[in-house]
């Protein structure tokens, strides 16, 4: 009898064999964990792929500061849960140490500076390869990088540079100094992530689901007013039922106005959008038509 593997099945499997290839070829590895959907898949992935050993790397976590506290709350449960080690490092603190400015304006994202904050940590534990959750969907810049993603002794990333990835094979050689960034769900869409979460029982930050917030009304995005935005007079504030299709910081992340309190509700909103989480949600992401592609060259994640 045979038996055929549904899409999913072979979305996990190839995410399994990358984070086992990234566990085999390097030596100091790491996972890059956001307390978003996207990183808790992939810890659950991990824990497929190592258990009932321990995960082959920490889990590092680079904190601006302007982060929702329902996924701060969320990541520490997880990590007390799941037993493995933690590393968390503040953009606070690498602004101190290099004497870098505060940035400034109505939604003042750090998320620039967190490029700074991300090479101290890799410097200080010498990681030579991290693990994120970027999905070739979210952003076109995303969808120019490999699987294995070759960063420079400088951390700056070139798109032109790109290895081959023929059949699967995937190719970790890197030179003293540079970086490797490993993306096990690169072929995953929004829609496949949502559609693991459902099957697989993950839990998530309550923010992903329909709730009642105070929101900023901005050039048709909708800001969670908090003590990080800058409040003019002329704002036009109000309390709506809201959800959140991606976790960044609050300064950069707009929400979307849903009822969704269920996975299934959820779902079917997103298979009714036309579009992508980021281009809905990231302020940050509309500073420029090639905004993300030009912090991924200079080291962004």
């Amino acid at each position: 009898m045979s038996y055929r593997l549904d899409y999913l099945d072979q979305l996990e499997s190839e995410a399994i064999h990358i984070l086992r290839e990234v566990a085999g070829q390097f030596e100091r590895p790491a996972l890059l964990f956001s307390g978003g959907k996207d990183s808790i898949t992939l810890v659950h992935l991990a824990l497929k792929a190592f258990r009932p050993g321990k995960f082959p790397f920490p889990l590092v976590h680079v904190d601006t500061g302007h982060n929702f506290p329902e996924a701060l709350e969320f990541r520490d449960k997880l990590v007390e849960q799941l037993g493995e080690k933690l590393i968390v490092r503040n953009v606070e603190d690498t602004m101190r140490k290099r004497h870098l400015a505060e940035p400034k304006g109505k939604f003042a994202s750090r998320n620039s500076l967190q490029t700074y904050t991300l090479l101290d940590v890799i410097e200080e534990f010498q990681f030579d390869a991290c693990i994120g959750g970027g999905r070739r969907d979210e952003e076109k810049a995303r969808a120019k990088e490999r699987i294995f993603s070759v960063r420079d002794e400088f951390g700056q990333w070139n798109p032109k540079l790109q290895r081959p990835e023929l059949w699967t094979i995937y190719n970790g050689r890197i030179d003293k100094g540079e970086n490797v960034r490993a993306f096990p769900i690169s072929n995953w869409t929004e829609l496949d992530i949502w559609n693991y979460i459902r099957r697989e029982k993950i839990d998530l930050p309550s923010i992903y689901f329909a709730h009642e917030r105070e929101v900023l009304e901005h050039e048709g995005q909708l800001v969670a007013t908090s003590r990080f935005i800058q409040l003019d007079p002329s704002d036009k504030v109000s309390v709506k039922r809201v959800r959140y299709r991606t976790v960044g910081d609050m300064t950069c992340t707009a929400a979307v106005e849903s009822s969704a309190t269920g996975i299934d509700a959820i779902i079917n909103e997103i298979t009714a959008t036309k579009t992508s989480e980021r281009g809905e949600t990231r302020i940050d992401d509309r500073v420029s038509e090639a905004a993300m592609e030009d912090r991924k060259k200079n080291g962004y994640f």
